[in-house]
């Protein structure tokens, strides 16, 4: 039997229809359970049949097996489903700007930014044109894969937001974007009840940058004890939700052979390798959104001035349907404005039109498909040179033994004179930019003499030993490359230059190093702390606590008696420079967190493992490591429940290496196991021991190891 696009169309309309009325209505409906399988070939989109074999190894991690990429699309679609369904169910509303539909006035907010953007009419325009038929094939057949899912489940089915098409997961690709490099955060300041920044006047410029979390490092045979080549894979997310990595492998006969993590709802890997080649990503968040104030005329608020002249702002009217309460909904209208600049917001202090880098661009997409099917590294590089993502920072390694370090922006090429950290004023045209530095021109280094290269959310200047960094004074303060180092840059850039040669030892250390730099931001806070003099009146027990954190050795490993009030206090300041505050004041910060402590545990010193648990379930572990460490650990929870719950940072991470004779060699380990949401499955937790005691594990991606090691093999 074979299922038709009309047939499987017309069942999840009606599912969804009858899914949304009473549980006496459904009954009187009579809303059927299709049963549908028909095992290997399943017949369901523009007429082709897909063929994909899905094995489960031993981590219960879905390998699957295409022969073609719109097979293997729509075989990783339904393994995904079968795992993370309501994280998908959940994604979708969310790019279509329609969550508070389902979840209320706390989604209306991101409701609004995707049809304030219009996001839904650049898909529509491009989609067909801008995207090249097979794109759209594969993107069409996991779309498929997901809307099979709810056909063969409809029990699970909870909202009406079936089927699912391809330009939806366009839709995820734009938006997770934006958000990415932090457009969210320019649009709530500008919502603050006051102006927040200056209008800039020519003459004078800065750079405004705060990028966060991940790592990727790579050393190449010259810098390798034992001449292999070595790349860690350790981009940082929050342990749980929809943005938590979830491991998988996709292969098919066209070219496609690619294991690692990506997002659930997402049909590409995101960070990962292949038999050839690998790739790590950190967020970089350079400056790529600029905001514009614009001057509207005295008696008409829909003119703004342009070069002397009138002209209008366009205006349509969006709706962001919103929950209240049971099946009641309410319908809020707001205005949608658009100027020459872009999307245009009104407040109370003024009206603004907002810039940002990739307007427009719909095809991400393809270039993650062309960086999974590189063989070397001169074809991901040309994957690269496609240029369709506005931010992240790229470390790549491949068997042949070459490193690469890519600071990839949609870097506009503004006008020189104006501090573009500030606001700009909107009535002048020349301002408003139209390109983007070309690919070549961006910072990057290939082989570099120094033999290794770090990326750990930091400078693009300083990823090496010096005289081999990116040159600096290339490049115009305008252009808002980042400039500040983290901790765990400044720690790499330390261990790699101190240990080299590196041998594969020493690499593993590295990545898993939990110490702060001395000359770090974060260990010149810690230095400031002890050498301040508390007042003559102070609690003894802030004088304890001064002299406790002098004696600190800056690590986090697990009998530290130093780690919880240290991190406490960086914590503070590390959580105001991502926000771009003013840094809290030093023995604030210690008393605060001397009082936390004690009202926590009774004590000003306990054992750092004590504090800093790995929490799954009923599973409760210490684990080593700290906020902005290589070994990352961010954790909260301290005042209710006595200690520290691991809720982002390190999750899924992989170390490979290629020998000299470019034999393969692949390591990893998740935070938690494969069952993303399922307590009830082996595989809720199964790597949670591992992962605290640093035990990496054989991801099976090579076949003959694998094939000892499948638990389950399977059609949709």
């Amino acid at each position: 039997m074979s299922i038709s696009q009309s047939h499987i169309v017309s069942k999840l309309y009606s599912l969804v229809w009858c899914s949304s009325l009473l549980s006496l209505f459904v009954v009187l409906l009579g809303c059927g359970t299709p049963t549908e399988n028909n095992g290997f070939t399943q017949k369901i989109s523009s007429g082709h049949n897909y063929e994909v074999l899905i094995e489960r190894d031993i981590r219960g991690v879905p390998h699957i097996i295409g022969k073609r990429d719109r097979d293997a699309a729509f075989g990783l679609a339904y393994a995904q489903a079968e795992d993370h369904w309501e994280l998908i169910e959940s994604a979708i509303p969310f790019y279509r700007g329609t969550k508070a539909k389902y979840i209320g006035e706390e989604a209306a907010v991101t409701d609004y930014l995707v049809k304030w953007l219009d996001i839904w009419a650049t898909i529509d325009a491009n989609y067909e044109t801008h995207l090249g038929p097979d794109t759209r094939a594969y993107l069409e057949a996991f779309a498929d894969g997901i809307n099979y899912y709810a056909i063969k489940f409809p029990e699970k089915i909870s909202t009406d937001v079936f089927p699912v098409s391809g330009k939806d997961l366009v839709a995820g690709y734009m938006i997770q974007h934006l958000l990415f490099y932090g457009l969210d955060s320019t649009l709530k300041e500008l919502n603050l009840p006051t102006r927040r920044r200056d209008i800039s006047k020519s003459g004078g410029v800065s750079i405004d940058g705060l990028p966060v979390g991940s790592n990727a490092f790579a050393v190449a045979p010259i810098y390798s004890e034992d001449g292999a080549t070595r790349i860690a894979i350790n981009s940082h997310q929050p342990a749980t939700g929809p943005v938590a990595w979830y491991e998988a492998h996709i292969r098919s006969e066209e070219g496609l052979d690619a294991m690692g993590g990506l997002f659930p709802a997402s049909p590409t890997i995101g960070v990962g390798f292949n038999r050839h080649l690998a790739w790590g990503a950190t967020v970089n968040k350079p400056d790529l959104v600029d905001v514009f104030v614009l001057d509207i005329h005295p008696k008409d608020e829909m003119l703004y001035e342009m070069d002397g002249k009138w002209l209008s702002l366009e205006k349509r009217d969006v709706y962001v349907e919103i929950k209240l309460f049971g099946f009641f909904r309410w319908k809020a209208k707001r205005e949608a404005l658009n100027s020459i600049h872009g999307p245009v917001l009104r407040t109370d202090h003024g009206s603004y039109a907002v810039r940002y880098a990739g307007m427009g661009e719909i095809r991400q997409v393809e270039q993650w498909m062309a960086m999974s099917k590189a063989q070397n590294l001169d074809q991901w590089r040309d994957a690269m040179k496609l240029h369709r993502f506005a931010s992240f920072n790229f470390v790549a390694a491949d068997s042949g033994g070459n490193i690469m370090f890519l600071h990839n922006s949609m870097t506009p090429v503004r006008a020189s004179g104006y501090d573009w950290s500030q606001y700009l004023p909107g009535n002048r045209k020349e301002l408003i930019w139209n390109s983007y530095l070309p690919f070549d021109s961006l910072p990057q280094l290939l082989n570099p003499a120094s033999g290794f290269i770090i990326s750990a959310n930091q400078s693009p200047f300083r990823v090496t030993s010096d005289p081999y960094n990116p040159d600096r004074s290339k490049y115009r303060l305008e252009d808002g490359f980042p400039t500040r180092m983290t901790n765990r840059a400044n720690r790499g850039l330390e261990l790699l230059i101190e240990l080299g040669p590196i041998s594969e030892s020493e690499f593993s250390a590295i990545k898993h190093d939990k110490a702060y730099s001395r000359d770090s931001r974060a260990g010149q806070f810690i230095s400031k702390t002890i050498s301040q003099i508390l007042e003559k009146d102070s609690p003894i027990r802030y004088k304890k606590a001064q002299k406790h954190l002098s004696d600190w050795d800056l690590s986090t490993d697990l009998e530290n008696r130093g780690a919880a009030l240290g991190t406490c206090i960086i914590g503070g300041e590390w959580l105001a420079e991502q926000a771009g505050e003013p840094p809290p004041k030093h023995l604030s910060e210690l008393k605060r967190c001397t009082d936390a402590l004690i009202a926590a545990t009774g004590k000003i010193n306990p054992r750092w493992g004590d504090i800093n648990r790995h929490v799954r379930g009923q599973i409760n572990l210490p684990v080593a490591g700290g906020p902005d460490t290589l070994r990352a650990i961010y954790g909260l929870g301290l005042e209710d429940d006595g200690y520290l719950t691991n809720v982002a940072g390190d999750g899924l991470y992989y170390l490979i290496s290629w020998n000299d004779e470019k034999q393969q060699t692949i390591r990893g380990i998740h935070q938690f196991g494969s069952a993303t949401l399922d307590d009830s499955s082996p595989h809720y937790a199964d790597q949670a021991h591992d992962y605290v005691n640093e035990k990496l594990h054989d991801p099976l991606f090579d076949d003959l190891h694998r094939k000892k090691n499948i638990i389950k093999s399977y059609r949709p």
